[in-house]
């Protein structure tokens, strides 16, 4: 399956959807886009997770990466995600711990940046 990449705006927040696969294949594609958000002024990102159907580890280091980037440079990065699939690889890996992880874009944005 192909991976989709997809940008919004809400208040201060910049909404990265991704939906499909996340692996060795398509995660160079997520740290491109990743990269060229926060290098463009983009300091307070939510991912949204809710549309990918595969996470490996090599997905889960492109969003480790993004999120030391962020905090280099004061910003804040937070996951949306409601999938269970993807909730258990989290909590097997402890990046439950890392990842301010909520259920929505909406909770992602209320909870997270520059107002919090």
């Amino acid at each position: 399956m192909e991976l989709s990449l997809a940008t919004r705006t809400i208040a201060e927040h910049t909404v990265l959807e991704v939906g499909g696969e996340v692996d060795v294949y398509t995660a160079p594609r997520l740290r491109e886009r990743l990269v060229e958000l926060i290098d463009s002024g983009s300091h307070h990102v939510v991912v949204d997770l809710n549309r990918v159907d595969f996470l490996d580890s090599t997905g889960l280091g492109v969003l480790v990466g993004a999120l030391k980037k962020l905090r280099a440079v004061g910003g804040s990065f937070a996951l949306a995600c409601d999938k269970e699939p993807l909730l258990k690889i989290f909590r097997i890996t402890a990046l439950d711990q890392v990842f301010p992880l909520y259920s929505s874009v909406k909770a992602a944005t209320e909870a997270s940046g520059p107002q919090a």
